[in-house]
């Protein structure tokens, strides 16, 4: 890995996590539209908006990483960057929708790599058009998304089994394998019209 690249990655698993329950059982959708019920060939412009967590926690970008917060009115969350995988014939069906996941200022994507033995979930400068418009999926930077009632879990297509989380506030997102153990995975999307 080169040394500016090492730079433009924030790490995350649930390795790292102390093992909390996170409020799990709370129940908020206050998810305002389905971004995308099936792949829309063609594509070429992505879907903004925000994400929160049940326990009403909005991602934000701090110290290089993607950390939660409260929800309030003094918070600015990122804005996140969705774009459905171009060719998703060539990955798992039934899964979910495969999608790239990215946010806005800093124009970063999330991915996942494994990292001293653990899937971890990493942000890296990446243009999201970029990803959509590689000749075959870049499956480190895809996740199955899957909306349940209100809710939303993003899967890693690279590290099936491992969903994006988050726990108590000011900590970073991360993966884990423990769905619906001692962390949130389940998110309200909040697509922009």
């Amino acid at each position: 890995m080169e040394n500016n690249e090492k730079k433009n990655i924030v790490y995350g698993s649930d390795v790292e996590m102390e093992h909390e329950r996170a409020g799990l059982f709370v129940s908020s959708a206050m998810f305002s539209k389905h971004p995308f019920s099936t792949h829309i060939s063609g594509r070429e412009t992505p879907d903004f908006g925000e994400v929160f967590d049940l326990d009403q926690q909005v991602w934000i970008f701090r110290n290089q990483a993607l950390v939660t917060v409260p929800r309030s009115h003094r918070v600015t969350p990122v804005s996140v960057t969705i774009l459905p995988c171009k060719y998703p014939e060539s990955l798992e069906q039934d899964k979910g929708i495969a999608i790239y996941l990215g946010i806005q200022n800093p124009d970063k994507c999330l991915f996942c790599k494994e990292v001293n033995g653990h899937p971890t979930l990493l942000l890296k400068e990446e243009k999201i058009l970029d990803l959509y418009h590689h000749p075959e999926p870049m499956k480190p930077f895809l996740f199955y998304h899957t909306r349940t009632g209100g809710t939303s879990t993003f899967e890693s297509v690279a590290f099936p089994g491992h969903y994006i989380a988050s726990s108590k506030t000011g900590n970073p997102i991360f993966l884990t394998s423990k769905k619906g153990e001692y962390y949130n995975i389940n998110f309200n999307l909040d697509i922009k019209s």
